[in-house]
């Protein structure tokens, strides 16, 4: 069976939602933060000391993307996935890697912020590149949402798993909010309706606490 190992308020909660999604049976190992990083215990799981993290027997595997294509392919018979010869197969790929592309420009304004003492004019140019490449991929994702219900065509994939984090939790961290995106915020709206969605937020989403033993 595989174990989730779920950070609290982290990108984990996703792998939750994916199985429940799926209806497969998973154990969750809950770590809670240490002043607000991952405790040791979690970071030893694996090199890249990410959230989140599964274990498959002797199988450690990290990175949200690869859990969940492994998940859908190898125990879902490929059902959340888009098969290579499907007409809408280049936009599933495009947004499978959508969230680690926008998390990259989220961590370099924070980065650029701290060197700046601060001060985002300090540096005019990297501020203004990081803001239009950030504009640019909201921008493209609303207007993917004006011709289709989820983000690679007419059905529910691994991809809407992967971007929701973006659009809901990431702005308790300061990240961009989707209140200028009417399509996104209706999206959003649909999609936590979703049972499954419900059920895992519930178990290990942003304000979930851990089970009492």
């Amino acid at each position: 069976m595989i174990t989730i190992h779920h950070l609290g308020v982290s990108q984990s909660d996703r792998i939750v939602w994916l199985m429940e999604e799926l209806g497969l049976p998973y154990a969750l190992k809950w770590y809670d933060r240490k002043d607000g990083l991952a405790p040791p215990e979690y970071l030893a799981l694996h090199p890249a000391a990410t959230a989140p993290v599964i274990t498959d027997g002797d199988l450690v595997l990290a990175e949200s993307a690869a859990i969940c294509e492994y998940v859908s392919q190898r125990y879902g018979k490929g059902r959340l996935s888009v098969a290579p010869d499907k007409p809408n197969y280049p936009d599933y790929l495009y947004f499978m890697h959508w969230s680690n592309n926008v998390q990259g420009m989220f961590f370099s304004k924070l980065a650029a912020n701290a060197a700046s003492g601060g001060q985002p004019q300090a540096n005019p140019i990297s501020t203004g590149v990081l803001k239009r490449r950030e504009d640019g991929y909201y921008r493209y994702l609303e207007q993917q949402l004006a011709k289709n219900p989820f983000v690679a065509g007419p059905d529910f994939t691994c991809a809407d798993v992967m971007i929701l984090f973006n659009l809901t939790s990431l702005s308790r961290f300061g990240g961009r909010t989707i209140d200028d995106l009417p399509n996104v915020q209706a999206y959003v709206g649909r999609i936590t309706k979703r049972p499954a969605y419900v059920k895992a937020m519930a178990i290990a989403g942003p304000t979930a606490t851990k089970p009492s033993k």
